[in-house]
């Protein structure tokens, strides 16, 4: 573990000091959150917040030296509070210091008068063997923010001691070289979840380097159970573990998977698993890992993957009595043998048990014999679903309905028709009024508060994030059925348009702040019956698209399903923004079928080219060149056929992008240079750049230095005045390969070099390029006989391509073995 780097306590302490001026600052309210990360790896430090001797007053010195060093120590240890502690320090750095000036002798060697020797010397009468001089050591890497992606723990959690001893003694069972592997399967309902990560928080301090968390069993978008694809999965945990590009394929996904979390110290939660084939590629191959799997089936086939495996039983009839004392108070205490009988009934499972409780809860004159009572009844009416405890829990669902104000009904059975898993309250309040007749200005909200509040309070709905709500896995179908059987055709379908235009609404407003200049005419003119989620600037934006990802799918689907062919191929537009920043590959390729048909089938060839556009770039990202291809010559065909040179040039573009992947030459030079006369005809200075560097690097491809040196240096001139910084910084990094290959080796290696630095900070930074760059330089060092710079260059890029490309990572690492 690598020692916390600052200059002492002291700095650290001053920034506490000069921020403990104003508690009510930013930078105080940074470093509670810092003391929270903290916390989280030794309990103790929270004693320590705030800092302060007496009520509100600013913190003695003593106080704030303590809470400097302890979290000083703290960081040395722990990546989590490390990497806070860093990012506290870099915003909030405190008073500037001036460091003190070197002394002549500590950076030069004075040999008489004036004389001087700078860098690094050796006096000597005799030398015996070679000298070596060893540069500093290069500043470390700025850290990545270490992933924290467990599900909220229940604010009440009871009992499960047994079971946590169990999971413990699992764990250290295993051999100490091999991966560590726990099932915990049970019935739904049964608390999987809530005990694994429980447990896992618990844990977490030896899990530095973070805990990711993956919903296997959906449900997906369609109101169904998953399950949900493992390559699905691999995207989102290699993104966020770091990964600047995902490979299209499962089996390289899997590869570049095992290469990123080697040797990390991470627990991974993979909930609701289907089968063994779903989770294996999923698991982690490193003993220093964790992977648990919650599954309602035992997961047999993983057994061979040394996997061990927990069956979880309902509470211990005691602690489910406790349970349903929550919502019953007294009452359970005055009526034990009813108390007892209601949590047989349920099967002692916690979600039934809780549904039972906010019965009790939510009426406070009712007795617990008569709770007992109905849920015999509601067992008898079921008949064999009374083993598995299915019976239980959906005569408690009914009951929970029962008791619902009309409003909350009402609202109940409209969400279950939606084909989301995410709900937000501007959406729930459009779906609380309608039908309900005109309301004061202002009321509004109030009933949707008051109606959203009473689903919460009645366990039937949950809170995952500030507005945003979920139903239980359990809960969602319970409520769709009844959307189905008591929902009019009528307000059937007013529901789901409802939710189709709030998605477009919302999704255009996320469009206008992340990629304004993508937007369509016409977008700006859709009916709009649901009014968006006000989204605040570009991080909440994104935030919004990737919560609600699903259920926009789902709006696009059910689109396609219902015949609404516009608003299908409108809202695949839309969620443009979602596709090229997040990389959801299989969602963009599906989104973009359903809205060429829509398009073709409303009519729309402005939509029909922007789908076949953009679709192409999902294809050729996928790795499926042929389709990506007829998709690029049907967009070609109808831009030539409306006379659309933006269009034309754009699909000729894509066209030459697939040749040169596919390394055939002179088509894709052929298809640049037409691309490259469109743009200039229009006047698109940007666009006609980018043609020249792919004309640059056609020319690299097939061994034309001189041509490539051109076009490059062109592009790089229009793209700096452009202001394009990332742009113009791969064409400097392509210019410098160019050159140190050709004649100009001095001038390369110096470009080379300066694209290096731009793309490990700053607008141009790119792990990808980075690693790029130190290839090349290492082919520069090799190509002049320097072999330890060659070496330690092409050994710094395969540690990048370990993470971004296993394929590129053992290319390197063969080069390596023939050195």
């Amino acid at each position: 573990m690598r020692a916390f780097s600052s200059d002492g306590p002291e700095a650290l302490l001053s920034a506490i000091a000069v921020c403990d001026a104003d508690p009510e600052s930013p930078a105080w309210r940074d470093l509670a959150r810092v003391v929270d990360t903290a916390s989280r790896a030794d309990p103790s430090v929270a004693r320590l917040w705030p800092p302060q001797a007496t009520g509100a007053q600013p913190a003695d010195a003593a106080l704030r030296r303590e809470l400097a060093l302890e979290l000083r120590e703290l960081a040395s240890r722990d990546t989590a509070t490390r990497h806070a502690l860093t990012e506290w320090l870099r915003r909030h750095p405190g008073p500037a210091r001036t460091p003190p000036s070197p002394t002549p002798a500590a950076t030069t060697n004075v040999i008489s008068g004036d004389a001087a020797l700078h860098g690094p010397s050796v006096q000597a009468r005799d030398v015996h063997g070679g000298i070596h001089f060893h540069p500093p050591s290069p500043a470390p890497r700025p850290l990545l923010p270490v992933p924290r992606q467990l599900p909220p723990v229940t604010a009440r959690f009871i009992d499960r001691e047994a079971d946590r001893r169990a999971l413990n003694a699992l764990r250290t069972q295993r051999p100490p070289h091999a991966p560590q592997v726990l099932v915990v399967s049970g019935l739904a309902g049964i608390g999987k979840t809530t005990l694994a990560t429980h447990w896992l928080f618990e844990h977490a301090g030896s899990f530095p380097d973070g805990q990711l968390y993956a919903d296997l069993g959906g449900p997906t978008t369609d109101g169904e159970s998953g399950p949900v694809s493992p390559a699905v999965v691999l995207e989102a945990f290699l993104v966020a573990l770091g990964a600047s590009s995902v490979p299209a394929g499962i089996a390289q996904r899997s590869a570049l998977w095992r290469s990123m979390t080697s040797g990390l110290r991470l627990a991974v939660l993979l909930d609701s698993g289907f089968t063994a084939a779903q989770v294996r590629p999923l698991l982690l191959s490193t003993p220093t890992g964790l992977t648990v799997v919650t599954s309602r089936s035992n997961l047999t086939g993983l057994r061979v993957d040394g996997a061990s495996v927990h069956r979880l039983a309902g509470l211990p009839a005691e602690s489910a009595v406790e349970l349903l004392a929550v919502g019953g108070g007294t009452r359970v205490a005055r009526e034990p043998t009813a108390a007892r009988e209601v949590v047989r009934l349920c099967g002692r499972l916690p979600l039934a048990v809780a549904l039972a409780s906010a019965q009790l809860a939510l009426s406070p004159h009712r007795s617990v014999s008569a709770l007992a009572d109905s849920l015999s009844r509601g067992q008898d009416a079921v008949g064999t679903l009374r083993i598995d405890g299915e019976a239980v829990i959906r005569t408690a669902l009914d009951m929970s309905y029962d008791v619902l104000p009309n409003e909350s009904r009402a609202l109940y059975r409209r969400m279950g028709l939606l084909p989301a898993d995410r709900h937000d309250l501007s959406l729930l309040t459009a779906l609380a009024v309608e039908g309900e007749g005109p309301r004061a200005p202002g009321h509004a909200p109030d009933i949707a508060d008051t109606t959203v509040n009473a689903l919460v309070e009645a366990n039937l709905l949950e809170e995952t994030g500030p507005g945003t709500f979920r139903f239980h896995d359990l809960v969602q179908p319970h409520a769709r059925r009844l959307g189905e059987e008591l929902e009019s055709p009528g307000r059937h379908e007013r529901t789901l348009r409802g939710f189709v235009d709030w998605c477009l609404s919302t999704a255009a407003s996320a469009e206008s702040i992340l990629t304004p200049s993508h937007r369509l005419p016409g977008h700006d003119h859709l009916t709009r019956t649901t009014p968006p989620t006000v989204l605040d600037g570009p991080e909440e934006a994104l935030g919004w698209l990737d919560t609600h990802r699903n259920g926009l799918m789902g709006a696009v689907r059910h689109s396609a399903r219902a015949g609404w062919h516009s608003s299908c191929w409108r809202l695949t537009d839309l969620m443009w923004p979602l596709f090229i920043r997040l990389r959801p590959s299989e969602m963009w390729i599906e989104a973009h079928r359903l809205g060429l048909e829509g398009a073709r089938l409303s009519g729309s060839r402005q939509g029909e080219g922007r789908m076949l556009t953009s679709g192409a770039i999902g294809l050729r990202n996928a790795g499926r060149y042929p389709e990506a291809a007829d998709w690029y010559r049907q967009a070609l065909e109808m831009a030539v056929s409306d006379d659309d040179v933006r269009q034309q040039a754009q699909a000729m573009s894509g066209l030459g992008h697939i040749s040169l992947l596919t390394h055939r030459l002179d088509e894709a030079r052929d298809h640049f240079e037409h691309a490259l006369r469109l743009r200039e005809s229009i006047g698109y200075l940007r666009g006609a750049a980018l043609s020249r560097r792919r004309l640059g690097e056609t020319a690299l491809a097939g061994g034309d230095l001189a041509t490539a040196a051109g076009q490059l240096r062109r592009a790089g001139t229009e793209l700096d005045a452009l202001g394009e910084t990332y742009e113009a910084t791969r064409v400097l990094a392509l210019l410098g390969h160019v050159l140190e290959r050709g004649e100009d080796r001095d001038g390369g290696i110096r470009r080379l070099r300066e694209a290096l630095a731009r793309f490990r900070a700053g607008d141009a930074r790119s792990e990808h390029w980075e690693a790029r760059c130190l290839e090349w330089l290492g082919q520069a060092a090799e190509s002049r006989g320097d072999h330890a710079e060659s070496i330690r260059r092409y050994e710094a890029a395969r540690d990048l391509f370990r993470r971004l490309s296993p394929e590129d990572a053992q290319r390197l690492d063969d080069r390596l073995r023939q050195l």
